[in-house]
């Protein structure tokens, strides 16, 4: 397995009430698996994302993940872990202003403690595979919607993770783009990458293998079990 989860829960303080963002939540995920998380606001799916991608840790339960017990992680194992192991594609795309595309490209490149050789070429081959080997030296700002989500996903791939997150990656793309955006997603999961997929979209979900539904913290349903 890829992901073992065991009871994770996460509580939050609300005024003065505890309020469990994720209530023993047990999930496990093979290397190799499409799977989408659906639920509606405040469902903790947001929670769970941070948790899979160790930029957050549990109150109680463990955390596998690539058969490394990630639970208790200091911030800086924690950052370590996260830039080789983990490719993460937001919904506003994260990508630097001042930096061109191959600099946003490359930009995991800067937090790699050893050596970084092929990294470059890794980056110019997968910019030609997102069809932007045109658009190198462009910043943002010069970039559609489309175009910087294919940013966003070439930076995910960088390092070859063992995982790819993507929070709500079609939100504030048009539908096009969002076609072409999905199509790219589900052509890398077709190679073997482990993809999880946090959507409020039933066509995007669609394209998973397996959704898991979450409901106040919890798992209301998961079409695997």
């Amino acid at each position: 397995m890829l992901i073992h989860m065991e009871a994770i829960t996460r509580r939050y303080e609300v005024g003065e009430q505890p309020v469990a963002a994720l209530d023993k939540i047990s999930i496990t995920v093979p290397r190799g698996q499409f799977v989408a998380i659906v639920g509606p606001s405040g469902s903790g799916k947001s929670t769970l994302l941070n948790m899979l991608g160790c930029l957050d840790r549990p109150d109680s339960g463990s955390y596998l993940l690539d058969g490394v017990d990630v639970s208790n992680f200091d911030d800086e194992r924690a950052s370590d872990f996260r830039n080789r192991r983990i490719g993460f594609v937001f919904q506003s795309f994260h990508l630097l202003p001042r930096l061109s595309v191959l600099e946003n490209t490359l930009l995991p490149r800067r937090f790699l403690r050893g050596s970084d050789e092929g990294l470059e070429q890794r980056a110019h081959e997968l910019l030609e595979r997102m069809g932007l080997q045109r658009h190198l030296a462009h910043r943002p700002s010069q970039l559609s919607g489309g175009q910087m989500q294919r940013v966003a996903i070439a930076r995910a791939l960088l390092m070859k993770p063992a995982l790819l997150l993507a929070d709500e990656p079609t939100g504030n793309l048009d539908s096009r783009s969002a076609a072409e955006v999905m199509a790219l997603i589900t052509e890398v999961h077709a190679e073997g990458q482990t993809v999880l997929l946090v959507t409020h979209d039933a066509d995007v979900a669609a394209r998973a293998q397996r959704q898991i539904s979450l409901c106040d913290g919890r798992i209301e349903r998961d079409s695997a079990a």
